[in-house]
């Protein structure tokens, strides 16, 4: 697979467990997948919010506390997160903080994104990390998905 593929695989990956994350647990549709430099997949989840009670369970964070414990470290130094929302500013320090070199993004997140749609916090200079961004990798798709969530809660038709 060339860089491009790869991308896409990873990211239909996360769609597939956004779906999971309405599906069995009712959450807001979010998936992330974190892929090693090699391909590797060493974590992924979905939002679990609700089911946990945990307002820090988001999909990033699901994914990089299993990452973390697949590695035996809380660096996770070359991966790249695959996310279908742009992560907020909690998940884009925490990316900072593991050293992730890259984040993937499909839909822009108009009110809390924290990857340049808000608040930028990973170009910041201050931070002793950077982290890569690349925001819009199947966005019509997640953007789609997310619509027809809150759609369906408020008892409207879904988007074709």
């Amino acid at each position: 697979m060339n860089p491009q593929q790869a991308d896409e695989h990873w990211m239909q990956h996360a769609l597939a467990l956004a779906d999971r994350a309405e599906r069995e647990d009712d959450e807001i549709p979010v998936g992330a997948v974190l892929v090693s430099a090699e391909g590797e997949l060493l974590g992924e989840g979905w939002n679990r919010n609700l089911a946990e009670h945990d307002p820090s369970a988001h999909a990033e964070i699901v994914a990089m506390r299993q990452a973390g414990r697949t590695l035996g470290n809380h660096r996770l130094i070359g991966t790249t997160l695959y996310v279908t929302l742009e992560p907020c500013a909690m998940c884009a320090m925490a990316l900072v903080h593991a050293r992730v070199a890259r984040v993937v993004y499909a839909a822009a997140d108009p009110k809390t994104g924290a990857c340049g749609s808000v608040f930028d916090l990973m170009a910041d200079p201050r931070h002793n990390h950077r982290v890569a961004v690349q925001g819009g990798l199947l966005a019509d798709t997640a953007s789609r998905k997310l619509s027809n969530y809150f759609r369906a809660k408020r008892g409207k038709p879904p988007l074709p």
